[in-house]
């Protein structure tokens, strides 16, 4: 039997013009399906690339029983996937070609970000000397990836790299109070998200023109945009009056919003990951607690 577990949110919270809050004027269909590791507690979608390759983790949450980093070929051909030599694994960005990121701790119980291109692991940590830990959330097809950096106050700096160049974002955003970065897409327009002064977050989309979004759910109080594709859609998760948590879809075109919510889910759907053919990764807590990964399909047609 699957044990309970709370949901646990990877991306935790900080950006320059604000969208339009338009909803969706399309119908639009969403249809889910729950994939899970059995044998262990909870399961977590993170990103999917455009075969259909799904990143993601799994593990119970028990004391001796660390995470453990996931590829898969849907709907049940997993892949372990672990940094060597490391404590726990949480494998979050996969592109086209196959790479991933993410990032791992070590026996030190420090965060380290981690890319695994052509089958070689290799650790990326932000170098700076105040730097306590490094995640990598994002890889495109270029394996540019984005992520963030925190000190030991414990201010997040988001930022991309490339080859060993690496790009703080911080200072594009409305507030550098703490922020991270989600998303690189082909084009390096890059998601993230912020917190302002007032401790709320807010979604940000930065566009490779320079142009800044900041990315609000209509209606919403809290906003994370957590996955980019290379149509300029955004995925994520905010939070309603009721401190529920929802997923959303926000299209830059057409500067439209959409709430995503897997009919499985109790009070909490996160959206993580979304590629280019229509397809989506995330989880959602059932009514028993537990927390299940979902890869989600999108349909639309013109009202």
């Amino acid at each position: 039997m699957r044990k309970k577990l709370a949901v646990v949110v990877l991306l935790a919270a900080f950006v320059a013009a604000s969208v339009t809050t338009v909803m969706s004027a399309e119908s639009t269909t969403f249809s889910f399906t729950t994939i899970n590791v059995t044998t262990d507690t909870f399961t977590q979608l993170l990103g999917v690339n455009n075969n259909g390759e799904i990143a993601g983790y799994h593990g119970s949450g028990a004391a001796g029983h660390p995470n453990q980093g996931l590829t898969l070929i849907p709907p049940s051909s997993f892949t372990v996937e672990n940094f060597p030599g490391s404590v726990q694994t949480q494998v979050i960005g996969i592109n086209t070609n196959g790479a991933t990121d993410g990032f791992y701790v070590d026996n030190a119980g420090v965060n380290h970000g981690f890319t695994k291109i052509s089958g070689k692991y290799v650790t990326v940590d932000f170098p700076d000397p105040t730097s306590v830990l490094t995640q990598l959330l994002s890889i495109n097809g270029s394996n540019e990836v984005a992520g963030y950096w925190q000190n030991g106050a414990g201010t997040q700096f988001p930022f991309t790299e490339k080859g060993g160049v690496f790009t703080l974002l911080d200072t594009k955003l409305p507030s550098n109070t703490s922020a991270q970065a989600t998303g690189a897409n082909n084009a390096g327009d890059v998601s993230g998200f912020f917190v302002d002064s007032s401790g709320v977050n807010h979604g940000f989309l930065i566009l490779h023109t320079g142009t800044v979004t900041v990315l609000d759910f209509p209606g919403g109080t809290f906003t994370q945009a957590l996955g980019l594709n290379n149509l300029q859609q955004v995925v994520g998760t905010y939070n309603d009056a009721k401190n529920n948590m929802h997923g959303f879809l926000y299209d830059e075109l057409s500067k439209e919003y959409e709430s995503v919510n897997d009919p499985k889910g109790v009070d909490t759907t996160i959206v993580n990951g979304i590629n280019d053919v229509g397809e989506i990764v995330g989880f959602y807590v059932d009514g028993s607690g537990n927390t299940d990964g979902f890869l989600g399909r999108i349909a639309r047609c013109t009202q």
